[in-house]
């Protein structure tokens, strides 16, 4: 008889494994948005300096660069295998659904990944140190690697919530896997939110610029900058609700909390004030504010977000053929992959999953309470 699950389940009694991986991959997303944002808005700010001769821009990409280093690259590469290592025990057939699906897209990310880290270097040390255009150049290339990792991994993403196209499912591909409408919406809204974030993060560097005239200057950048990607990434983010398959709309409906749309918009609005704020008055520009805001982002956008996002790929945990309990919920020809779902029809979970007890596969009145218990903690 064939065998159903063949990896044990996490059971983390005090806070759930869901929010031992929500919580890494919330302040990751922080750290890794801001990055990649920044890495734009210094190929762009880098290209102003040397065209208008305005040296101070540099020092800024310097400075924040240097906070970038702490706040995105050493937090982000804790977190970053921090989620790799909780997603794997916590939902190990969903990663090795992604791995045998993208193992050598993951492996082009980190080609990109590793010249962004390289780039990152380059854009803050050799300020002053190579010529114009080298430095130029090097800005951009930064930028463009940055951004790349991004496209690569949301692609990943996209295909956890629902393959790129139905047509995966028979004929398997790992470009129908990774391109589809939820692809780039969701690339498009995460494009526009980044600069969000890159703004407000931005802001607690800006705040400690001494000269008045460039801090006006630098803070009215950062501000039109967070109010339109803001603005847009709220249109952007009606766009994705469009793309998510039918199953997501159910679980919104019926299962996310009635404080959720209100607290996405009320965050929102205060982000849009805090800039219109620092727009109108580089004086309003202070780190406590910076922080705070920063901070909110984290706590009242970023973190229901994510458990959102979680919660409405239910019941599945990757490509829509993985039950987020780890089981195969139907046939994937294009991938050699065999439904599970008649054999637990069949012989039942007690007698097909590897790690349920001996001593429970058979119920009695004895063990009537723990059975029920080992079949909670494994399926549900």
């Amino acid at each position: 008889m064939d065998w159903v699950g063949l990896y044990p389940t996490w059971y983390e009694p005090g806070v759930g494994s869901g929010w031992v991986v929500g919580i890494m991959a919330t302040i990751h997303v922080l750290a890794s948005h801001t990055s990649v944002g920044a890495a734009i808005l210094f190929a762009y700010l880098a290209v102003i300096a040397y065209r208008r001769n305005q040296p101070q821009l540099l020092d800024y990409i310097r400075k924040y660069g240097m906070f970038l280093l702490v706040f995105s690259y050493v937090i982000g590469s804790i977190t970053g295998p921090g989620i790799w290592y909780s997603t794997t025990v916590a939902s190990p057939r969903g990663i090795s659904a992604l791995i045998h699906s993208f193992v050598w897209v993951w492996a082009t990310e980190w080609v990109f990944f590793v010249i962004e880290v390289v780039g990152v270097y380059l854009v803050i040390y050799l300020v002053g140190r190579v010529d114009q255009r080298t430095h130029m150049r090097i800005a951009v290339i930064f930028g463009m690697a940055s951004y790349t990792t991004m496209l690569i991994i949301l692609g990943i993403l996209s295909f956890m919530m629902v393959p790129g196209k139905e047509s995966w499912l028979a004929d398997g591909g790992v470009l129908s896997a990774f391109y589809g409408k939820n692809t780039f919406a969701q690339l498009a809204m995460r494009t526009a939110f980044m600069f969000t974030m890159t703004a407000v993060v931005g802001g607690i560097v800006a705040a400690r610029v001494t000269d008045p005239a460039f801090k006006r200057d630098i803070s009215r950048k950062l501000a039109w900058l967070g109010i339109v990607s803001s603005i847009t990434g709220a249109a952007l983010f009606q766009w994705y609700i469009r793309t998510l398959p039918e199953t997501a709309h159910l679980v919104m409906d019926n299962r996310l909390p009635s404080y959720f749309q209100p607290a996405i918009i009320t965050v929102l609005l205060g982000i849009l004030a805090y800039f219109v704020m620092t727009l109108i008055s580089s004086r309003t520009l202070v780190v406590w504010g910076a922080s705070v805001a920063t901070l909110s982002i984290l706590l009242f956008g970023l973190w229901p977000e994510e458990v959102a996002r979680e919660s409405i790929r239910k019941p599945w945990v990757a490509g829509q053929y993985v039950y987020s309990n780890q089981v195969i919920g139907r046939d994937v020809p294009g991938m050699n992959i065999k439904s599970e779902i008649p054999l637990l029809e069949t012989h039942g979970f007690l007698k097909t999953q590897v790690f349920v007890p001996d001593k429970l596969r058979v119920v009695t009145p004895d063990n009537m309470l723990k059975v029920g218990e080992s079949l909670a903690l494994t399926t549900c």
